[in-house]
């Protein structure tokens, strides 16, 4: 190997211990600060996207109650866009239950990695994480366990609480701004913009093995394939479709790796 690439591992090595040390350096508050910091940039596409959330709610028939019951109670963007859309065409109520739970089931995959890093939390602490993951605050402090390993227990759940309140009270705020006063929005403003920016921004950094890019195609074309099902059947089938084309990808690297 060249001296030239060995000296920029050595740097990006450098730099890296000297981030997992300042951020082993941080008080809890410090911490809590740390991922407000991070989440910041999150704003710009939560806001417009909690806006039009208020607005297709209260056109969809919902009151300000109901629509803050969805972003309170759900707290989840993606599923609270399709359970309105679906009772905006009359689906039956299983079809709204059982679609909704389909595009959250990303969740159980996000809980399920969170574990080892908040194996040791108590179930109140586990209680209030379930509550505010979300895309954002589970994508930010993943990749934050990840680069910093040995953070304490403490740490971890003050960056956590720190992403989850730049993200989750925004988006219940503005939730109710835009079922109050979302009428006087004008139509050529495009809210709508914000749905497909916020996961672009947030899935593609993370589509890193064969397994998730295997479960994101298939999980596409399948939704693509089938948008012509009625009440929203192509995503509930789409959704699982992708998983398990992701679990066998997964099964078999691992296989071949033995």
């Amino acid at each position: 190997m060249s001296p030239l690439p060995q000296s920029q591992t050595a740097a990006r090595q450098a730099t890296a211990d000297d981030a997992s040390e300042r951020a082993l350096a941080r008080s809890p508050q410090a911490a809590f600060r740390h991922g407000i910091l991070q989440s910041v940039p999150f704003m710009v596409v939560i806001v417009p996207f909690a806006l039009l959330f208020g607005v297709v709610a209260t056109e969809a028939g919902l009151d300000i109650a109901q629509v803050m019951g969805f972003s309170v109670l759900v707290l989840a963007g993606a599923s609270q866009f399709t359970a309105v859309q679906l009772l905006s065409d009359n689906a039956p109520t299983i079809i709204v239950i059982l679609s909704a739970l389909a595009v959250n089931l990303r969740m159980a995959m996000y809980s399920a990695s969170l574990l080892p890093w908040l194996r040791q939390a108590t179930p109140g602490q586990k209680a209030w994480v379930a509550y505010a993951l979300v895309d954002q605050s589970y994508a930010l402090s993943i990749q934050h366990y990840e680069r910093h390993p040995r953070l304490s227990m403490t740490q971890r759940l003050a960056y956590f609480a720190g992403t989850a309140a730049v993200v989750c009270v925004p988006w219940m705020i503005a939730s109710w701004v835009g079922a109050t006063v979302g009428q006087a929005i004008p139509d050529d403003i495009a809210l709508d913009f914000a749905m497909p920016i916020t996961f672009l921004a947030m899935i593609a950094p993370m589509l890193r093995t064969p397994a998730h890019m295997a479960a994101c195609f298939v999980a596409i074309a399948a939704a693509l394939v089938l948008a012509g099902l009625p009440s929203g059947l192509g995503l509930l089938i789409a959704a699982p479709l992708g998983m398990a084309t992701g679990a066998l990808v997964e099964v078999r690297a691992e296989r071949k790796g033995r």
